[in-house]
Formats: C-alpha cells, structure tokens, sequence
C-alpha cells in the first residue's frame, strides 16, 4: 500500500535480525501478485505511455512552462498520477480538465525537482555506472560543497555536478572518513615556520598523510606526523625529526596496562559475562547532523496539486 493505494513492488531480499537496523520505513506487504496483476500492470504501462505523450501534447498546445517527466497508474487504475518539472507555479487547470475527459480517471500532478527527476529517469553517471539515486537509494540526503572541499575534490563543476545540475550524491559516502581523519592536521593555507622560514600549506593529503609546503626557497612535502599545534600560541609547528623520533619512542616506551578484575584476578580467570553486561543495540538514528553555514542544495518540498 502507498499513498495513492495499492502498487506493484518487487522484493529485492529478506530483512533479517543483522541489517534490520538499516531499515526504518518498514511497510506491511498486503498479498503476493497474481498472473492477473502483472497483466493488469503491463497494460497500465501502456495507457501511461499514452497519457505522457498526451500530457505533453498538450503542454505544448497551451504554452505552459514545464515539463512532463513520467505518468503513473496505480494498481487499480482509479488513478493516474503525473510528474513534472517547472521553474514557478504553472497554472495547468485546462489541461487537467481535457486529459481527464480523454482517460477517464482521476489525474494528480506533482512538481518535482531536478534530483527527483534524475531519481525517476534513471541514467548513467560520470562513473560509468546506473546513478546511486536511481538504482541504489531513493532517499536524497542534503549534499554541499564543503563535502567536496573536506575531501580535497576539484571544486569543477563540470567534475563534481551529476546529470540533474546539483552536486554528486556520493560527495556524502566518504565525507565522514575524511572529517575524521582531518582532525588533528592543519587546514591548507596555515602558515608555519620551517627552518627559519615562513611557508604555507598548500595541500594536505589525508590518504597518504602527507602535507605539501611552500615558501620562497621551500617547495617540500613533510609527514603530517611533524606538525603539531602548541596549546600555547594556538599555532601549529613543525617538529624536528630528532623531536619527532623522541616522541614516538616515548608513546612506544609506555607500558601498556591491563585490566584487573575487583580483587586482583588475572583477566583469563573471568567468567563469561551476564546478560545485563552485555552491549546493548542503540537504535537511535544515526542520520548526519545539518552542516552549517552551508547551503543546502536539496531540492525544495513537493508542490502537490490534485485535481480530478
């Protein structure tokens, strides 16, 4: 069941007790599809190819600015619902009233967006593959720029910018990888002292952990482990590498304790642990929180318009 009423669906696997987390729009399935459906479904395919094409007849016909991007019967076919594209509000009342003494159904139209029409259309990626809202989620998660600027991207739009115009949805998979492997390095563009010398950070590679300098006689690339910031000024340095050896011999040289049990038993003589000491599932959502001060280039909420 949807919100229009009853659909078609396929079942792409089983939720099992490991990956039942990841699944928070649960639905209810209300029967398995007879010969009958599917027969039924293939001739609506049909009559909302018909419709598209008269849609957009139609929209030529009456000069509206928009664009018609798919039709939709739902399973019964008391209804037929129709997506399209526009820049403002479109005043589509004749055109409504002509497809609906033509089919014979009650019609609904919906303004989507640009990202929700690549969703629908589907297409291929500048990776070579099926586009991820397309054919791997159909949920939109707000992408921006500084995604794109943590992970050190080309800020090219013609490298960043899918299909529809609007960021790369996959700017979202690793930016949390990299937000947390940028803590504790300095951001391009500090200025530090080397050899006596004021240079600049001009790249910082999280991979490889290398950070790139530049100054009038300097043009190197050092360890991102050499650089420090003094809690003092509040400036990162950079460390010698006699410093930097001492520092690290010094981590390596602390013995590393062991957790002893109340009265001083070794950690093999613990018995197996209780139920009530064991990890319990946190099912809190885990979504990303809002990224500040940065524009949400999410499309805007659906215009819904019906009219019978």
């Amino acid at each position: 069941p949807t919100r229009y009423g009853l659909d078609l669906a396929r079942v792409l696997g089983p939720v099992s007790a490991a990956n039942r987390s990841n699944w928070h729009d649960l639905v209810s399935l209300d029967r398995v599809a007879t010969e009958s459906d599917l027969q039924r479904h293939a001739s609506s395919r049909e009559r909302a190819s018909e419709a598209l094409a008269a849609a957009r007849r139609l929209v030529d016909q009456y000069r509206l600015d928009m664009a018609m991007v798919t039709a939709h019967y739902v399973l019964d076919e008391s209804r037929l619902v129709m997506y399209f594209t526009a820049e403002s509000r479109v005043d589509f009342r004749e055109m409504v009233k002509e497809l609906a003494s033509e089919f014979h159904v009650r019609i609904e139209l919906r303004q989507i967006g640009v990202r929700d029409e690549a969703r629908v259309v589907g297409g291929i990626g500048v990776c070579g593959r099926v586009l991820c809202c397309n054919g791997m989620s159909d949920k939109l998660r707000p992408v921006s720029i500084k995604m794109a600027k943590v992970q050190n991207l080309a800020l090219n739009s013609m490298k960043i910018s899918g299909p529809c115009g609007r960021l790369l949805c996959c700017l979202e998979y690793e930016y949390d990888f990299y937000r947390e492997q940028r803590k504790g390095l300095p951001n391009a563009g500090t200025r530090v002292r080397y050899e006596g010398e004021l240079c600049r950070i001009t790249e910082v590679n999280v991979l490889t952990r290398r950070v790139r300098l530049e100054g009038e006689t300097h043009f190197l690339e050092l360890p991102a482990d050499r650089f420090v910031l003094d809690p003092s000024t509040s400036r990162w340095r950079v460390t010698e590498s006699a410093e930097l050896d001492d520092r690290q011999t010094e981590r390596s040289s602390q013995p590393e304790s062991l957790p002893v049990g109340d009265a001083g038993e070794h950690p093999a003589d613990w018995g197996p642990p209780e139920a009530d000491d064991l990890p319990q599932d946190d099912d809190s959502d885990d979504s990303a929180d809002a990224l500040e001060d940065e524009d949400d280039l999410s499309d805007r909420p659906y215009d819904d318009r019906e009219s019978d």
